[in-house]
């Protein structure tokens, strides 16, 4: 461990830091270089747990729930110093704990303190004039209630604690004594990831002041988008109640046992519909409300939380001029702590500067975009989709019966037909194995091929499958892929590309307390990369019943003509010179959902103005370079 703890000067701190002090005749940060410097000490910084009344009660107990949060700031914000709040807040602190080291909370010794602080934000920012708090949403760890899976109380968690940090709430100790935010400089920035990050998103749409910028990482903005896709269950059933169950206290779950019932009767596992229960977990629509700057990282591969979470998160954000950057990277459910450490750290620490201490470091005037084109190849982009982007029509030409058909920017002439079988039980792996493969199905998809590229061509946004079909059934679901044929480096999806190694580097300073050794080193990673000759680029899926509205279901009718639009997953990706574009069209799809269809319809697709829409960085004039 010495080698470890040495390193975190190394890596962490600027050597001779750590024992600075802050301008005798001023409490305020030191900045050099344009960032926060760490001048305040961490192992004698104050820790205190704070519980504020909120205005639900989950649990209908006659009483309010309450939320608990864990504080640690500098020692000089106990004589003057007013600092700013990063805020974790968290359904996990207890249960599935947080970081790719599994870190929980942990009151050591019993004093009521927290001596296991998760994650490096406390050990990072504390020293630089940082207030950081861990707060328990609702219905976990040491706030009371029960969890609700998105909805009203989840929401308001950390809005409760803002409220309390800028005086406009109640706050009290373990004992009942009120205590006061006098330290507190008036701004709060959350951050976190997956849940954590959701319940950022949440806060800033509730449009609560104070909250001056969020940090959503991997995180949800939609719940129906989570357990939903445009109609179709692609969550186990009952999902909301299972999800609350896992971060419920095991010792209160019996206890809050009839309100997961109740998340599963209104969830709606029958029809998939959206619904005032979906509505109350929606953020998207109350992007109008947001006060706070976003910094928004996601995986284009994430398939837990999957991109579309982000893009129409961030469409609506831009929509409403809300300042903002994005980082998209090529892993899936993954923190950038893990994908990119210190280029995280440093922009991070230069965003925070700049939101919540007023430090103009030109952290804004940069390129707003980053992504990671291929593995730890990293670019930047004015805006996304890149600017140039232009939605292309890319026609489906149906090739002869049993064989691949072909892509053109010329639609089909007259009305040909083709005819497949829904098969539930398609895996997608032979869903997207390439025509010439002898292995490859013939009978339950339809698949169009481009010739191999002449030039790259680079996709940004999020393409749709537009085609006219008929069914022999009411039932039945549509789905579209959009696959690369190809060797070439990819990032693979093994623990959503990347490794966790052995070694350690370390990110601020380090302190026991309680006879727990709190420290800010953390295992390194690297990126999985593979050679696979053809890579799933994105997919999608829509439930036949909900052609016409997401909200009701409407039965098909059998041997109509219908036109179905089924949206892929958003994506910013380069096609090589040499590769083929695959599209494949599906029924029921196990890839996607969880409760595929069972019915094995025929499913009848006609050429007229059967078509995918492209967003292509340069239009359709670098489409038809390309060869399409």
């Amino acid at each position: 461990m010495s080698a470890v703890v040495a390193m975190t000067v190394a890596v962490g701190l600027p050597a001779g830091a750590a024992t600075a002090k802050p301008p005798a005749d001023r409490l305020g940060p030191v900045v050099q270089n344009g960032v926060t410097q760490p001048v305040y000490g961490y192992a004698d910084a104050i820790r205190e747990r704070v519980f504020v009344t909120s205005d639900v009660d989950t649990d209908a107990d006659g009483q309010r729930d309450v939320v608990a949060m864990d504080i640690i700031r500098p020692k000089a914000s106990s004589r003057g110093l007013r600092v700013p709040v990063i805020m974790d807040a968290s359904p996990y602190y207890s249960t599935v704990c947080r970081g790719n080291e599994s870190e929980c909370k942990a009151d050591v010794d019993g004093d009521g303190l927290n001596d296991q602080w998760p994650l490096f934000y406390d050990n990072y920012f504390v020293p630089r004039g940082y207030a950081v708090v861990l707060l328990d949403m609702i219905g976990t760890n040491n706030s009371t209630g029960c969890p609700v899976t998105g909805g009203r109380a989840d929401n308001i968690s950390a809005p409760t604690a803002i409220d309390w940090l800028n005086g406009r709430r109640a706050g009290t100790d373990a004992s009942g004594k009120r205590v006061y935010a006098s330290w507190h400089n008036g701004k709060s920035g959350m951050i976190g990831k997956s849940y954590d990050g959701t319940l950022a998103n949440a806060a800033a749409a509730t449009g609560v002041r104070g909250l001056s910028t969020i940090v959503p990482i991997s995180a949800i903005s939609s719940w129906y988008d989570y357990s939903r896709s445009n109609g179709l269950v692609t969550r186990a059933n009952n999902y909301s109640g299972s999800l609350a169950n896992t971060v419920t206290n095991p010792e209160r779950r019996e206890h809050c046992a009839a309100v997961r019932e109740q998340l599963g009767v209104d969830g709606d596992d029958v029809t998939g519909d959206y619904s005032p229960f979906w509505a109350e977990r929606d953020y998207v629509p109350d992007a109008d409300r947001v006060r706070a700057s976003v910094f928004v990282v996601h995986g284009i591969n994430d398939n837990n939380v999957r991109p579309d979470h982000f893009s129409k998160w961030w469409d609506a954000l831009a929509a409403h001029n809300v300042p903002r950057k994005l980082w998209m990277t090529g892993t899936g459910h993954i923190d950038p702590f893990d994908f990119r450490r210190g280029e995280w750290v440093d922009t991070l620490h230069r965003w925070f500067d700049y939101w919540l201490y007023d430090i103009r470091n030109g952290i804004m005037t940069e390129p707003r975009v980053d992504i990671e084109r291929t593995p730890d190849v990293w670019e930047t982009h004015r805006d996304w989709p890149v600017p140039g982007t232009r939605t292309t029509q890319v026609w489906l030409r149906p090739g002869a019966e049993g064989a691949a058909g072909a892509l053109s920017l010329h639609p089909e002439r007259g009305n040909v037909a083709r005819t497949f079988q829904d098969t539930p039980t398609m895996s997608q792996a032979n869903a997207i194995r390439h025509p010439s493969d002898p292995q490859a199905n013939t009978q339950n998809r339809l698949v169009f091929l481009s010739e191999p590229l002449k030039a790259p061509l680079h996709l940004s946004g999020t393409p749709v499958v537009r085609i006219k079909a008929s069914v022999n059934g009411e039932d039945t679901s549509f789905a579209g892929l959009l696959v690369d044929y190809g060797t070439r480096p990819r990032f693979g999806t093994s623990g959503d590309g990347i490794r966790t190694l052995t070694e350690e580097n370390c990110w601020g300073e380090q302190a026991t307390w309680g006879g727990f050794a709190e420290n800010a080193c953390y295992r390194e990673t690297e990126k999985v990369v593979t050679t696979d000759p053809q890579e799933l680029v994105t997919k999608g899926i829509l439930d036949g019943q909900n052609l016409k509205s997401l909200s009701v279901t409407t039965p098909l009718v059998p041997g109509k003509k219908n036109t179905v639009e089924v949206p892929l997953l958003p994506e910013d990706y380069v096609f090589a010179a040499g590769n083929q574009i695959g599209v494949v069209l599906l029924g029921s799809y196990s890839g996607y959902s969880s409760r595929a269809k069972q019915n094995r319809a025929d499913i009848t697709v006609h050429f007229d103005s059967t078509r995918i829409e492209l967003p292509v960085v340069g239009g359709r004039s670098a489409a038809a370079r390309a060869g399409l």
